[in-house]
């Protein structure tokens, strides 16, 4: 048998890291939502959050 095709620890292992680059982006998109969110808020409202 082949070691390329085995899986190690009952896990598949990721041959590059496309996975940990995808996550990043996901990651970094959902950080630059929430910044513009809050520019946003103090920009128009004058205040980052209120809670009525």
């Amino acid at each position: 048998m082949s070691p390329d095709g085995q899986v190690g620890g009952g896990r598949a292992v990721a041959s590059n890291n496309l996975y940990t680059a995808i996550l990043a982006l996901a990651v970094g998109a959902v950080a630059a939502t929430a910044f513009f969110v809050v520019f946003m808020c103090h920009h128009q409202y004058g205040v980052y959050l209120k809670i009525p």
